[in-house]
């Protein structure tokens, strides 16, 4: 058997499975103006959040009253706001069509059942009337239950502790630092609002997603570290996110 034949038998290639963390639009009115204006206000509470965010678009809630749907318009507002669209969930013929010419992907409506999700959730910011300013730093928030996928914990202003494990699906957010004192399996976000001198502690890191100050890991790519399972921390030197054993 020659080289060439060897190599032509060598795989080039593996298919892997995921557990990223897809953030799903679902969109109730084709009004792109209003869209366009409402993310735009949600990019100003938290925009590490925002950063370069995998997106499914589901147009499976619209009502054909709506009119007819300019898929690439609404595609490059979510792009304006750091959305980056991966997919459409729809089974309208003309939203597949429109997908189709894109070569973009189109998901069947689900079936399950989804959570809101608020990058800016947590009562510290319901707005409340004028008052006095509080001094910028604010008390550490202590968790000490487990946190379930799909919920979502931000700690403004401040620290985030959670004393026990994160599930997948969950997420965790932080103006500062995030201290996790059991498995991290969710997402953790830290300096969500730019501060590069925040990091994240965990006991054992497993999770779908770390990010400080909008530099960010995957799964895929933490997966690969050698201290994948590890009680770690993780910080950045410059631009570059560096993972290190506690």
């Amino acid at each position: 058997m020659s080289q060439t034949d060897l190599l032509d038998q060598e795989p080039v290639f593996q298919l892997k499975g995921s557990m990223l963390a897809i953030t799903v639009m679902e969109l109730a009115h084709n009004d792109l103006q209003r869209l366009d204006r409402q993310l735009a206000a949600k990019v100003a509470q938290a925009p590490a959040f925002f950063s370069n965010t995998p997106l499914v678009l589901a147009l499976d809630k619209l009502s054909p009253s709506e009119g007819r749907l300019d898929l690439a318009a609404l595609m490059s507002v979510c792009r304006r706001h750091g959305l980056r669209t991966l997919a459409i969930r729809s089974n309208t013929f003309e939203h597949v069509a429109a997908a189709d010419s894109m070569d973009l992907p189109v998901l069947p409506p689900s079936g399950a059942r989804e959570r809101p999700l608020d990058p800016t959730a947590g009562a510290a910011l319901v707005k409340k009337p004028e008052k006095p300013a509080e001094p910028v730093a604010k008390p550490t928030r202590v968790i000490t239950t487990p946190i379930r996928g799909g919920q979502q914990i931000y700690a403004q202003g401040g620290d985030l502790v959670v004393i026990a494990a994160v599930s997948p699906g969950a997420e965790l957010l932080a103006d500062g630092n995030i201290h996790v004192y059991g498995p991290l399996r969710g997402r953790a976000l830290a300096g969500v609002k730019g501060d590069p001198k925040a990091r994240i502690f965990c006991q054992q890191l497993a999770a779908e997603m770390v990010s400080v100050a909008g530099h960010y890991k995957v799964a895929e790519d933490l997966r690969r570290e050698p201290l994948w399972g590890q009680p770690v921390q993780v910080g950045l030197a410059g631009d570059v996110l560096n993972i290190t054993r506690l």
